[in-house]
């Protein structure tokens, strides 16, 4: 590995530690002041997480090989824990200035690539953050279709439970969809959170082992996760309008 390579990857590991640190003692301080308090807070998991990455770089470093190759593999790890942190915290909506992770990932690649590999890093961020956002705002019109039809609050609670929430589990986020006997087999390879799931750890590099006979979402699952969305968009935009016309001229 070239000398300067090797001393702008130990920078960008410095500065990556000095964040999480940061994010670490500003975690425990509100924790600290705050009233209620959680059992287990994620985010520490998140950064314990970034700890044992950044001991893995320093390990890999020290092979001294795969210069290039290790900058992909730090930038898109950088990618995945920025996702994590914006989810954790609440979303785009409550912590938006955690948002400004992504192009600093993006910058920090560029600076050790060439300006097209840069460009690859940037547009693969786009669309791993426009996938993100793409799926939320479908679940966004989902729930107001939910809200507009449902009489009270409690039924919109009991179809979440009887519909979406079991729909987070009989998918490929937790276990592997070939690993479930039968119909939920069936039912996990056409779930769209399989799709999104999938798609995402496709898009981080970390792509899910496909069996050659998998439903064909599985095998597309970048593809498809659009096509999940762009369908549910279609159904449930003019329902969500129509019955919320119905509700408020009635």
């Amino acid at each position: 590995m070239d000398a300067a390579l090797e001393q702008k990857l130990k920078r960008l590991m410095l500065f990556r530690v000095v964040m999480i640190t940061t994010l670490l003692l500003i975690a425990v301080y509100v924790e600290m002041v705050s009233e209620t308090l959680l059992w287990v807070n994620p985010l520490y998991f998140l950064i314990a997480t970034t700890y044992a990455l950044t001991l893995l770089y320093v390990a890999l470093l020290n092979l001294r090989r795969y210069g290039e190759a290790q900058i992909y593999f730090q930038v898109l790890g950088d990618f995945a824990i920025v996702t994590g942190l914006v989810y954790l915290t609440g979303g785009t909506g409550t912590r938006a200035g955690f948002l400004l992770l992504y192009p600093i990932s993006v910058l920090s690649g560029s600076i050790l690539l060439s300006w097209r590999k840069g460009l690859v890093l940037a547009g693969l961020a786009t669309l791993c953050y426009g996938l993100i956002l793409l799926f939320a705002f479908t679940m966004l019109w989902v729930g107001m279709l939910l809200g507009t039809v449902a009489r009270s609050a409690d039924a919109v609670t009991g179809i979440v439970f009887i519909v979406i929430f079991p729909m987070t589990f009989v998918a490929n986020a937790f276990v592997p969809a070939g690993t479930l006997p039968g119909v939920l087999q069936t039912v996990a390879e056409w779930n769209p959170v399989s799709a999104l799931a999938a798609g995402l750890r496709t898009l981080f590099g970390n792509p899910t082992a496909t069996p050659h006979d998998a439903a064909w979402p599985l095998q597309h699952p970048v593809a498809s996760s659009f096509m999940w969305c762009a369908a549910l968009l279609a159904v449930t935009v003019p329902l969500a309008i129509a019955a919320y016309r119905r509700r408020t001229e009635g």
